[in-house]
Parts: structure tokens; C-alpha cells; sequence
């Protein structure tokens, strides 16, 4: 079925089930939190989802989105409890940002746990993922479908890295999750956290002396060779998937047409943001699809975009890989247990199986 019919039937269902059912009660207006801008694709994602559900509810259901951590106050960490609060309404939030509140999102920054999008995607398709969301909906937030901000790839304004002596001492910017921080001091380096907010101020005066962040999603829509960032070391070190979510509260108090459009639209809205969070990083299905679309993104080759800039692109073979993960591999050990080794042999399971 087309997506147009798609869209025209689900607008159709839902007219009818409101001119028979009783007048709903929606906001004038609802919150939906961002912790970047929308000139990504984590923010052209949220938007998407935004503009599909006011289109599919014929207004009924206006959602703003709030850029750039606008409803934390930068404080990305706290923004599962401000979801679960009901300061925001809605959400498309990273793993990471949850994984001080939710232990098991720390799944997906295991070091060098998901080699490839086909090993990320068989756990959130899989049992694992079935797992998480079923978590979160104990937790009070109701999770809606899948999205991502990509593989997080190391840059910094000093030297090449390619092996691990090469971090010694190194400022690291990093998210404010305790197994980001085991994971560089392991590796020798300085890890600092801080708000992605502060981040940019602290690479351009020097406070830092690098970050991780996906290529795709981060480091290139905003121009980080223009902070000194001129090395990038290619590792796919962690990934960062992201969440379509709802209060909880809130998805209690919608019908079930509506909660039917916002699953839907979330679905959709994600595999759009998908495909631009992989553009020029995947076998080329995602630039596939969007041309499907009449899409035309911008860099088609982010890689190319940052050598053209001066930026110094290092490819870790296998080799150099290994000595990385070795450091690491008692910060897999510990934090297994933390997240639980259940839940680990289980997204190990439906990698083997996708295989």
C-alpha cells in the first residue's frame, strides 16, 4: 500500500471514530523534547513526526518541538525523569541520555558490542528490544518505535589516533554516563562530561581536546572542524539509537484510533530519520529510500565532506580494532552486570540468529 493511502485511510478511520465518539479532551498544544538542533537528522526526524500526526489527526493534536535541550535546560541526563514527569509530553531521545535512569539502555554503549547496523538492527528488532521497550512502559513511558543518531566516531584537535597509547592524557568531552567515563579512563585518557550544550564553547576555547559523536549526526551538521576538530578516528566504538516516546500518562488518555496514528506516525517519521542518520554510512539503501521519497539530502558523503575540510580520517583495521577492545574488555565485564547479563545474552542471541 502506497504511503499516501496509507495516510489517507488512517485519516479517514479517525474521522469517523470522532464524529461518533465523545469530544476528547488534547492540549492546546503538546511538548516534545530534543537534546540537538533541527538542522540534523535526529532533528528533522522529531519534526517529521511533529507535522505526520497533526496531517493524520487533522489538528487535533499539535505537538512543538523544543530544540537544542530547551526543556532540561541542557541537562540531557534528566530528561527520562522530565518524560515520566510530564514536563515534556513526548520525546525522540537518545539511549544514552536515558541510561542514568534505565540500566539497561547502557546496552548500547558497550564498547565495541554493535560492529555494524545489521548487528544493531537484529537487537532492536529482536527479543532485546522487545526487553527495553517493555521496560520503559513499566517505567511510565511509553515507548513508539526506534530511531538513531548513529555510530559515535572519535575527533580531536592534537594527533592521529589509531591505537590506544595514541589518547593518553587526552581531554575527552563526554556524555554524563558513568560507563562513558570507565570507557576512556581505560583507554588513558581524560575523560570530561559535560551538556552537548557546553561542548562546542569547551572545544573552540580548548577545555577539551576532542568528543565522540556520530558522523552523520553530529559531527558534520555542525561543522566540528570549525572547533579544531581536524583528526577523526572511524572505530564504531558505541552506537546511539534513539526512542519515539510518550508519557505515559498521556498515551493512557488517548483513544484507541489515536494511539493507533501515533504509532503509526512514529514508525513512519522513523524510518525516515533513519535513512538520513545513515546516508553515504550504509550499502546505500538508505539514500535508496529517500530518493524513493523525493528526498535530497544535503551530504550524501560525510565522509568526503570532512576530508574536503582539512579533517584527517583514520579506518581502524581489525588489528588495530582488537587492541582497543582488549583495553576495554573489563569495562564489558563490569557493566554486564550492571545491565544485566540476561538481557546481554540475549541481544548476543539475536545478533547470532541474524547472522
Amino acid at each position: 500500500m502506497s504511503k499516501q493511502w496509507t495516510t489517507v485511510l488512517i485519516a479517514a478511520s479517525l474521522a469517523l471514530t470522532l464524529v461518533s465518539a465523545p469530544a476528547l479532551a488534547f492540549k492546546s498544544q503538546y511538548k516534545m523534547s530534543m537534546v540537538v538542533g533541527p538542522n540534523t537528522a535526529w532533528g528533522m526526524g522529531a519534526q517529521r513526526f511533529a507535522d505526520l500526526v497533526k496531517e493524520r489527526t487533522d489538528g487535533k493534536i499539535n505537538i512543538k518541538v523544543y530544540y537544542s535541550g530547551a526543556l532540561f535546560a541542557g541537562k540531557q541526563t534528566n530528561e527520562f525523569t522530565l518524560l515520566r514527569q510530564g514536563v515534556a509530553d513526548f520525546s525522540l531521545a537518545s539511549t544514552i541520555n536515558w541510561s542514568p535512569q534505565v540500566k539497561e539502555l547502557n546496552l548500547f554503549s558497550l564498547p565495541f558490542f554493535f560492529p555494524d547496523h545489521a548487528s544493531l538492527d537484529a537487537v532492536v528488532q529482536g527479543k532485546a528490544g522487545d526487553q527495553i521497550f517493555a521496560r520503559l512502559d513499566r517505567l511510565g513511558v511509553k515507548p513508539l518505535a526506534w530511531g538513531e543518531n548513529g555510530f559515535r566516531q572519535l575527533t580531536n584537535s592534537r594527533h592521529e589516533i589509531a591505537a590506544p597509547a595514541d589518547l593518553a592524557d587526552l581531554k575527552i568531552r563526554v556524555v554524563g554516563s558513568k560507563l562513558f567515563i570507565d570507557t576512556f579512563q581505560a583507554l588513558g585518557a581524560n575523560p570530561t562530561a559535560m551538556p552537548y550544550s557546553e561542548a562546542l564553547t569547551a572545544l573552540q576555547q580548548g577545555v577539551v581536546d576532542g568528543q565522540e559523536n556520530p558522523v552523520g549526526g553530529v559531527i558534520v551538521p555542525y561543522k566540528l572542524w570549525q572547533y579544531s576538530q581536524k583528526y577523526l578516528t572511524v572505530w564504531n566504538y558505541v552506537v546511539d539509537p534513539l526512542i519515539y516516546a510518550v508519557n505515559g500518562r498521556e498515551w493512557k488518555a488517548f483513544s484507541p484510533e489515536i494511539k493507533k496514528v501515533l504509532l503509526q506516525s512514529a514508525q513512519d517519521a522513523a524510518r525516515y530519520q533513519k535513512a538520513l542518520a545513515r546516508v553515504g554510512l550504509d550499502d546505500g539503501a538508505a539514500l535508496a529510500y529517500l530518493k524513493e521519497q523525493h528526498e535530497a539530502p544535503d551530504v550524501t558523503d560525510p565522509y568526503g565532506v570532512l576530508e574536503k575540510n582539512g579533517v584527517t580520517v583514520t579506518r581502524l583495521d581489525a588489528d588495530q580494532l582488537a587492541a582497543f577492545k582488549k583495553k576495554v574488555a573489563p569495562v564489558v565485564d563490569k557493566w554486564t552486570d550492571t545491565i544485566g547479563a540476561d538481557l546481554v545474552d540475549t541481544a548476543r542471541t539475536d545478533q547470532k540468529q541474524a547472522q
